[in-house]
């Protein structure tokens, strides 16, 4: 398969975004940050009634994507920026567009642009990646 900048990476779906998964993420990783399981200090700071996702689960949705297109171990580098939360009950899609593509030390690189997508708000987690790319 040839890869090409401007080529969309084959998007992943987070259907429902659960507050059971935030409550055993923030105990796996013994997070005592309440946004991720109590809705009345969201709501206290504003935010709605909605737990907040951990940003550890955000970033697994890109790498899910990623892994779906080019496998598992295809990741050498991401660099995520986090300008808005995700909220428990969200629809989120994982995207991606590829921006390069280089051989280095006999690997197909490949830089790609990716961002989490929520219908009506700007891109809640964005940044950059760059996997090996070896035919997916």
């Amino acid at each position: 398969m040839a890869i090409k900048p401007g080529d969309e990476v084959p998007p992943w779906v987070m259907e429902d975004v659960l507050a059971s998964r935030m409550r055993t993420m923030a105990a796996i990783l013994r997070d005592p940050y309440p946004v991720h399981w109590d809705r009345s200090v969201v709501a206290g700071m504003g935010l709605g009634e909605r737990t907040i996702n951990q940003g550890p689960l955000g970033l697994s949705y890109m790498v899910n994507m990623l892994h779906a297109w080019a496998g598992e171990g295809c990741l050498r580098r991401l660099v995520m920026r986090f300008p808005a939360p995700v909220f428990e009950g969200d629809h989120i899609t994982a995207r991606g567009r590829v921006t390069a593509v280089r051989d280095e030390d006999g690997e197909q690189l490949v830089d790609c642009d990716v961002w989490l997508e929520r219908e009506g708000t700007p891109p809640p987690l964005e940044g950059t990646a760059t996997i090996v790319f070896s035919g997916g």
